[in-house]
């Protein structure tokens, strides 16, 4: 029983009443109540498996039985270092980048388009068109865009439609994003990234274009300057910090992803693909937790110069 339920009816309201004054006396009591619940899971539950996962990341597997040897060693940085291992660090760094610059070259007149021109029902289609895609399972649009960029997909198809085929094999030839087919390419995971990210860079840069006050262009349009020299000069600038925030979305989801890579692409893996398989295949658990620790590292490079590009004020 409660002590609502044993108390009388007039002691029960008394505690509450007395209860309520003393959290509206004390309002950083209030708010330690109000943040407990959330501080308490950041901190023990990621925080803590974080913590557990980085210290694994300084144990060995023994040769002989497998088995996980939790003594303090660098040697798991050391396998880490060698070239194989670099060269999946550094293919995957080179896609998250790519991924990037198309979804900020892509995005940024989509978002310019709705932040500057759109009005009333044109602006609420615009919002519609851009979160449809997120509403929809992700493996299904992955699925689907295998089947898009096979050999025998849709692309294909067009593309012997239009006459085009000699301009599709000779972007397949193209030495590295070339392939088999744009399903087996890099040139076909890019695309597939791109098109799964973009929302995440329309919307920080609408939002950014949105903030640019409209006197300034005005006024830069009235001192003689040219359209284009007011969008290097005034637009873009103040945009910027909207860019770097959704760079900072589009960069590390792609860094992190494993399974666009693992359904689209070559076999060559990305990082996410060598974490799935050292901890569940291999057993290799220190060595997956090294591999966790480079995109950290990245995302701390990149969030330190995002944050000096003012990217978190367009978030």
């Amino acid at each position: 029983m409660t002590m609502a339920a044993t108390l009388p009816a007039p002691a029960a309201d008394g505690i509450g009443r007395r209860a309520a004054r003393l959290l509206y006396r004390n309002g950083w009591l209030l708010l330690i109540l109000l943040l407990a619940p959330p501080l308490l899971w950041l901190g023990v539950v990621y925080l803590g498996s974080l913590f557990a996962l980085l210290l694994q990341s300084f144990y060995s597997v023994d040769g002989f039985t497998g088995m996980i040897v939790p003594e303090f060693t660098l040697s798991t940085y050391a396998d880490l270092l060698t070239a194989a291992n670099m060269d999946v660090v550094l293919r995957t760094a080179g896609m998250a980048a790519a991924v990037t610059i198309l979804c900020a070259l892509i995005g940024f007149p989509i978002a310019y388009y709705a932040a500057r021109y759109a009005r009333g029902r044109a602006k609420a289609a615009f919002y519609i068109a851009i979160m449809l895609p997120l509403w929809s399972s992700y493996l299904v649009k992955v699925y689907a865009w295998k089947l898009i960029l096979a050999r025998e997909g849709v692309v294909t198809w067009l593309a012997a439609k239009l006459h085009l085929t000699w301009l599709l094999d000779g972007i397949l030839a193209l030495p590295v994003v070339g392939g088999a087919s744009l399903s087996s390419a890099y040139l076909g995971t890019a695309v597939v990234f791109v098109y799964i990210w973009l929302p995440f860079m329309i919307l920080p840069v609408q939002a950014a274009l949105e903030r640019v006050p409209r006197s300034l262009t005005e006024a830069s349009a009235d001192l003689g300057a040219r359209p284009s020299q007011t969008f290097w000069t005034v637009i873009l600038p103040l945009a910027f910090p909207g860019v770097a925030a959704g760079s900072i979305f589009t960069f590390s989801l792609t860094l992190g992803d494993y399974i666009i890579p693992g359904i689209i692409g070559s076999s060559r893996p990305f990082i996410g693909q060598v974490v799935l398989q050292l901890q569940g295949t291999a057993g290799n658990v220190p060595l997956a937790a090294a591999f966790t620790v480079v995109p950290i590292v990245i995302m701390a490079v990149y969030l330190t110069a995002a944050k000096r590009l003012g990217a978190f004020d367009a978030l």
